[in-house]
């Protein structure tokens, strides 16, 4: 997509010592002033990404506190005072043994080595799961690393992937899952601050000692959250074969055989409104509340209406539907659920329908930047869509559409927008 920034996961503004010693001894290599890599994430669904230890003495630690004790005893990530006590380690070491499934105990040179690959090759795997930069004698790798970089160069010298498309699928593995795990981190300390009465410091050391025994339910959660989604897939891609959805954007950008994008989707943008001024007079919980329930409102529509939420982008969610009916009535759903929500402000909605490319999760194209432009010219609590869209929608009796005077959008020139509003029957109905 051209005309918006990908979302990103927001790293902790103030990680405390427990958590960055954790971190620290799973990548051992990264200083403090090295800039994450390119594709951040992990092989392993349980790595987290890589972090730097820095900021660990802003808070200053207990006596008592091992994890914190190790921290101030680290000379570098990789490097631990002799002088640093006994249970300090044992308890950094059995965490990230149960996090990692082995001892590090491979440079770079011998985990390729092993994996029968030069060095090279190995380095555009390993980059792409999110590992930094590493020295010839750092000691990094495990052989659960060895056998992750294995399966994906196996599948290339079966030839049932090239190396460019087994790249991008490690890369989306580990971006996705580098999200993952910065939102299921802050998702666990704001339960212990708010419910606990935890102080934040207090929160994210007390996660060190939960972890045990989160990591094997989160583990088997994302494996069969994975499967059930590929299946969706895969019968998404069966229903628009069959019944010959894919061959219709109904007059936009040609047929499917001559159309220069290959998907024909209902592409929608929702943005809440006033957001900028309201985030100045929010303090951070609040604020973080306010993009959760947002976020966390978009996703049930769009799942109700049987779409696909790509992105959020702060203040704005992206997202995609089978069919312009379907994309019609998810608008309409948002729009109508959040001007009755007392405590989010109204949004402004646009959908277009037509062809688009789907890449790194994200799509592209006219249609996409359309849809954006439109959201821009929409009314606070209203629904706006394009002349052509509106041609597809028309005769439907559960929607009516108000022909609105021409305007001038850059990069599309003059357009004719067209208001989108409920007609008869319910909507979508949430529970």
């Amino acid at each position: 997509m051209s005309e918006r920034s990908p979302a990103t996961g927001t790293q902790p503004a103030a990680p405390t010592a427990a958590r960055d010693a954790a971190r620290a001894q799973r990548h051992p290599a990264e200083a403090p002033e090295t800039p994450a890599p390119e594709g951040n994430g992990a092989a392993h669904p349980a790595t987290a990404h890589p972090a730097t230890v820095h900021r660990a003495a802003e808070i200053e630690p207990a006596l008592d506190d091992p994890l914190a004790e190790l921290v101030e005893a680290m000379k570098r990530p990789d490097q631990v005072d002799g002088s640093t006590p006994e249970p300090a380690r044992d308890a950094v070491r059995e965490l990230e043994r149960r996090l990692l499934g082995a001892d590090r105990t491979m440079r770079r040179r011998e985990m390729a080595a092993g994996a029968g690959v030069s060095l090279l090759s190995a380095r555009k795997i390993w980059r792409a799961m999110g590992f930094p930069n590493l020295g010839d004698e750092e000691v990094f790798f495990t052989t659960v690393d060895q056998d992750a970089l294995k399966l994906m160069l196996n599948m290339v010298r079966d030839g049932i992937l090239t190396e460019e498309t087994a790249i991008s699928l490690t890369r989306s593995i580990g971006q996705m899952t580098d999200r993952m795990v910065v939102w299921q981190v802050e998702a666990l300390v704001e339960d212990m601050v708010q419910n606990q009465k935890m102080s934040d410091p207090e929160a994210r050391r007390n996660l060190v000692n939960l972890l045990p025994e989160l990591i094997s339910p989160l583990e088997e959660l994302l494996v069969y959250s994975w499967r059930r989604q590929l299946n969706a897939a895969v019968h998404r891609l069966a229903v628009r074969a069959e019944t010959g959805l894919a061959a219709s954007a109904e007059g936009r950008d040609g047929s499917e055989d001559d159309a220069p994008l290959p998907l024909a989707r209902a592409v929608g943008f929702a943005d809440l409104v006033s957001y900028t001024s309201l985030s100045r007079r929010m303090n951070e919980r609040t604020l973080a509340q306010l993009v959760q329930r947002f976020e966390s409102k978009c996703a049930e529509i769009i799942s109700i209406g049987g779409g696909r939420l790509v992105k959020t982008v702060g203040d704005e969610v992206l997202f995609v539907a089978e069919t312009p009916q379907a994309g019609a009535q998810i608008a309409l759903a948002m729009s109508r659920e959040f001007a009755a929500d007392e405590l989010l402000p109204n949004t402004r909605v646009a959908l277009v329908w037509g062809r688009v490319l789907s890449r790194l999760g994200d799509i592209y194209g006219p249609t996409v930047n359309l849809a954006a432009r439109l959201t821009s010219l929409a009314e606070p609590g209203t629904v706006l869509t394009d002349e052509l869209t509106a041609s597809t929608l028309a005769g439907d009796a559960r929607f009516v559409l108000q022909p609105q005077e021409t305007t001038s959008v850059r990069g599309f020139g003059d357009i004719n927008p067209v208001l989108l509003a409920p007609g008869t029957g319910s909507g979508l109905v949430l529970d």
